[in-house]
Order: C-alpha cells, then structure tokens, then sequence
C-alpha cells in the first residue's frame, strides 16, 4: 500500500489520547521518534492479518475498521475506530509479533503510524504507561468475557436490539447502520436470512421503519425491554 502524506494534522495530536498524556517531554520524543502522519483512501488496506507488527496507528480523520475474513469470503468487521482513537497497539507486545486482524480505511481517512520500537522502550521506562496499558487490557478482556456470554445465553432478538440502541441516532430518531446488513449479520452472529426476518417482523409491528442502512427508533423502550432482560448490570 503507498501512503501519501497530504495532512495538515500535527503528530503531537496523539499525545492527548488517555494513554500518553503527561508523559514527560523526552518520553514524547521516543513515542513519536519516527512517526509519520498520512492520509488514506476508501478500501486502502494499512495493514493484513500476519503481516509483521511494526507500527501501530492513531485515527485523525475518518474511520478504520478491524476485520477478517471468514471462511465463506465475508468480512465480519470487529469494530470500527473513531478519531481519537488507537488501533493495534496491543499487537506491539504480542509474542507472535503479527497482526492479528486486518485494518481497512472506511472512507477517506488520516491516520498517525507510530513505531512498534517506541511504545516498547518507554513502557521500561515509564511504568505509568505499563500501568495504562495494563488497565486497558483488563478492561477489553472484561469486554470480551461478557461479549462471549452475551453471544451464548441472548436470542438473536435481544442482539439486534441492543445493537441497534447503542447506535447514536438523529433528532428524529433514526440511526444509520455502519454495516451492511450482511456484515451485521455476522457480527452479530445470526443467518442474513434471520437478520432480515427480525427487521420484517419489528417493521409490521411498527418498533421502526427503514430500509438498508437507515433506520427510524419508533419505540425504544420497548426495545429496551426486550434487552434488558439478558443485559448484564456492569
């Protein structure tokens, strides 16, 4: 992939993100030794499953998303990054050394690659980065555990309205899916055939409208009934 910098976004950006803020200055030098900021286009590949973990990366402008690609040639998206956010670092410590998903630009985008040699050298030498980093990581296994139990013990029902309620929506009322319907389906952990039942079914009972990727909230609360029920408290 050849990446071409046509930013105006500063480097120094990725020092407010949670992890690295008031690091002393040397320490900011380590973590953006090397670094590069570069824009990216729709369905650019920045990095494939396998490939060697050399870099990870600091959204700017746009949005990333994590996949890979199932058996049957889908792509079953795991989540999509955000400005702000950081995708891959955990990669960096992984004793394989790879990555373990695809990262793909969703639409346009500007992204910060920062060296894998950096976080390295300052997580020896500030142990409040360790301690960061280790928080995080406990928290995202926490995450997965109950994403494990949520796939196993929810209906299909439950899975597609919780999802649904924790898409921001408009002032009328209507979110629009990040997903095709295919690749929600996956996600989610469902047949498209029974994902497009579900939709079929709430359409007639009037929950909501929409077609594709945009949908209208007619009732929430009811929704959230049906959830609540399977959602853990914390």
């Amino acid at each position: 992939m050849t990446k071409v910098n046509k930013s105006g976004h500063s480097p120094v950006q990725v020092l407010g993100h949670p992890l690295f803020q008031g690091m002393p200055p040397p320490m900011q030098q380590v973590l953006l030794r090397d670094a590069a900021v570069f824009h990216v286009q729709a369905g650019e590949v920045l990095f494939r499953e396998g490939e060697d973990a050399v870099e990870y990366l600091y959204v700017l402008d746009g949005h990333v998303e994590v996949l890979r690609h199932t058996q049957e040639g889908q792509d079953r998206v795991f989540q999509i990054f955000q400005p702000g956010q950081l995708l891959a670092e955990t990669a960096m410590f992984m004793t394989h050394g790879r990555y373990p998903m695809e990262a793909r630009a969703r639409g346009d985008a500007v992204v910060q690659c920062l060296k894998r040699s950096g976080i390295t050298e300052l997580v020896a030498a500030w142990p409040e980065l360790a301690l960061r980093l280790l928080t995080r990581l406990s928290d995202r296994v926490y995450h997965r555990v109950n994403e494990i139990e949520w796939l196993s013990d929810s209906t299909a029902a439950q899975r597609l309205a919780d999802y649904l309620l924790r898409l921001p929506c408009d002032h009328a009322g209507i979110v629009r899916l990040p997903l095709t319907q295919r690749q929600l389906a996956a996600h989610l952990g469902v047949r498209p055939e029974t994902l497009s039942r579900l939709l079929a079914d709430w359409v007639s009972q009037g929950l909501i409208t929409g077609a594709r990727r945009d949908w209208a909230l007619h009732d929430p609360a009811a929704l959230e009934t049906l959830v609540q029920s399977a959602r853990r408290s914390f």
